[in-house]
């Protein structure tokens, strides 16, 4: 079966993100820019399940914030499906200290906001297919995009596919806008939704995603 033609994107400015933690801020020639030790994102309009960044990696934050787990990594991903703070699905780019593509589902069906979940609920997914990344290096350019079609997800790395999998029907249970996410890291990117069918449109009001805290993790 011949494999399903790429969706379109749009590109999403400043003015279309809802930023729930840390810090975006937009440049002159309209790329966006982080330098925080954490950063959460989601797009405010109805969009396919599809993202894409693509990103200058300039080292490392000013400042440093250990995951709950206790380790300091320096990654950015894609969400997807991003219902609130304890619902939604992670595409992650580990750039230290391991370089790997990691996919994660956190579900907490009775909990909505970060103070009722916490850090619980994750699940790590294990692809179908898998592919090693190199090591980043600072001043690098790269390109991340994720594309969720049913259960099936596919994350390409600089135009070739790294991970691809079944997300389960846990994934499907929940819904909500795509977003981004950074750890410990500075960035200067591009941030690309799919632009969504006209059912999809329809279904939903160009404002339906309210700018708030809470909606995403």
């Amino acid at each position: 079966m011949a494999a399903e033609p790429p969706l379109p994107l749009q590109r999403i400015g400043a003015d279309s993100l809802c930023v729930t933690n840390g810090t975006i801020r937009s440049l002159p020639d309209g790329r966006l820019s982080i330098d925080s030790a954490s950063s959460r994102a989601v797009v405010r309009k109805v969009t396919a399940q599809t993202a894409e960044i693509r990103f200058h990696y300039l080292g490392p934050s000013a400042a440093s914030k250990p995951l709950a787990s206790g380790e300091l990594r320096r990654q950015i991903g894609i969400k997807l499906r991003a219902q609130d703070a304890c619902n939604l699905l992670y595409a992650m780019w580990h750039i230290e200290p391991d370089s790997r593509i990691a996919v994660s589902i956190k579900r907490n069906p009775d909990q909505h906001s970060h103070a009722e979940c916490g850090a619980h609920g994750y699940r790590n997914i294990k692809p179908l297919l898998s592919r090693n990344l190199p090591p980043i290096s600072a001043s690098e350019v790269h390109q991340f995009r994720a594309d969720l079609r049913g259960a099936t997800l596919t994350v390409t790395a600089d135009g070739n596919v790294v991970w691809e999998g079944d997300v389960g029907d846990h994934a499907l249970r929940f819904d909500g806008p795509v977003g981004l996410r950074t750890d410990n890291a500075r960035f200067e990117f591009e941030f690309f939704a799919g632009v969504p069918d006209p059912e999809t449109s329809a279904r939903f009001p160009s404002n339906f995603y309210r700018c708030e805290q809470g909606i995403g993790d």
